[in-house]
């Protein structure tokens, strides 16, 4: 009887801690400080040079990149339902007609490499965030650069799509490299 009692027990403390809730360590309200705009922009007239073709593609990337702000973090994920940082690339860029690899670490391979201070807009950032891998596994899409702040759009596995600063201790230290793709 005893033992009927412990093993019943047993199993029920096991089937209600299936049931307990994650605890997050982030408040409830999130701070966006790069938003997408409000509507859906027409790619402008192709014009001859280059730089604007390569700009307007880039803020298009952006754009749709941007209406993934706050969805969750799920690895693998490419959906609104969740993603993870190659994945929120991939769909943005994909969007676009725009082909890279779908995860970061190859994503990293692609493009050219550029210097931290000649990242603009629709460039790529790629970071180490393991302390034990020696393999790239986190990228981020510049969305903004004003002077040395540059602003970028990732997925988190805390936060989900966020827009974060280079200057952010945790990402300065993290970050490898810069890649321009467009």
């Amino acid at each position: 009887m005893i033992r009927k009692s412990i093993l019943f027990s047993l199993i029920l403390l096991l089937a209600s801690s299936c049931f307990v809730k994650k605890k997050t360590t982030y408040g409830k309200q999130r701070k966006i400080t790069v938003e997408a705009s409000p509507e859906n922009r027409a790619p402008k007239e192709e014009t001859t040079k280059t730089s604007s073709r390569k700009n307007t593609k880039a803020d298009n990337i952006i754009s749709t990149a941007l209406t993934f702000t706050g969805v969750k973090y799920r690895y693998g994920g490419t959906t609104r339902k969740g993603m993870d940082c190659s994945g929120l690339l991939y769909v943005a860029f994909n969007e676009h007609d725009v082909a890279i690899p779908r995860v970061s670490y190859v994503m990293a391979n692609k493009g050219r490499q550029i210097k931290v201070k000649n990242v603009d807009k629709g460039d790529l950032l790629f970071f180490k965030t393991s302390k034990k891998g020696k393999k790239i596994n986190h990228v981020g899409l510049v969305v903004a650069v004003d002077g040395k702040d540059i602003k970028f759009i990732h997925s988190t596995t805390s936060r989900g799509v966020i827009v974060s600063s280079l200057r952010e201790g945790y990402w300065n230290y993290a970050f490898v490299k810069a890649t321009r793709v467009l």
